[in-house]
């Protein structure tokens, strides 16, 4: 599967992709993940003057809302010319936008991007981007909560963990993330886990595992997660 991250700091993805199962999953090509500088898109002659640290209005991706207000805005035209290079043809595609708007982000909706070849994420900043982005360009907006963040680089993160932890050997392949994978259609489902050692004093009281977890009984042990699961 493919992630395609729009952004204007492709930078900040560079280290987090480059760790742990993504980077294993990355290096055998069972995914493959790229940040694209919306910058790279605009027509501005000067774009390349970028570089400097003083340079404000090179490459530029944003302008003042119509009818005024506060910030800036996400201009159309370089969102649209990056995704149409970007869209890769005759494949199972989805472009989604990050927005407070959007729709909740869930296991299930994990699950059903997990299907796609190919999913485009745009990440906006300042005060959004052109509505008719929304309107038109994208299939989804995308929300990873009910707050307010400073930009979707993060959500793009976590979007992207989250769809590629279900894909085939990138966590494995055991019966356990199988039955995940089908199980998770209708919702999210965790139940609580331990580990050694059995007994650890918290705020000077002993507090120990769930006995049932060290019985070796595998039915109980099915028993008590189902009934712990939320």
């Amino acid at each position: 599967m493919r992630f395609d991250i729009i952004t204007i700091f492709p930078e900040i993805f560079d280290f987090y992709f480059k760790q742990s199962l993504l980077a294993k999953a990355r290096e055998k090509g069972i995914i493959k993940i790229k940040a694209y500088n919306l910058r790279d898109f605009t027509d501005d002659k000067h774009k390349t003057a970028r570089l400097h640290r003083y340079a404000k209005h090179c490459g530029q991706v944003d302008d003042k809302p119509f009818g005024g207000g506060r910030g800036m805005i996400f201009k159309p035209d370089p969102i649209i010319k990056a995704v149409e290079k970007i869209k890769q043809k005759n494949k199972k595609t989805k472009v989604i936008l990050f927005s407070p708007r959007g729709k909740k982000l869930n296991q299930k909706m994990a699950f059903q991007l997990s299907k796609l070849d190919q999913l485009i994420m745009i990440t906006g900043r300042y005060e959004g981007v052109d509505e008719r982005i929304a309107k038109y360009l994208v299939d989804e907006q995308v929300s990873i909560g009910d707050y307010v963040l400073m930009s979707g680089d993060v959500p793009a993160l976590i979007v992207v963990e989250a769809v590629a932890r279900l894909l085939p050997w990138v966590v494995g392949k055991s019966e356990q993330l199988i039955s995940e994978r089908i199980t998770k259609q209708k919702g999210f489902i965790e139940y609580p886990q331990y580990t050694r050692p059995e007994t650890i004093e918290i705020a000077g009281k002993n507090r120990r595992a769930p006995k049932v977890l060290m019985s070796g009984n595998h039915k109980e042990i099915e028993k008590w997660r189902a009934k712990k699961s939320k």
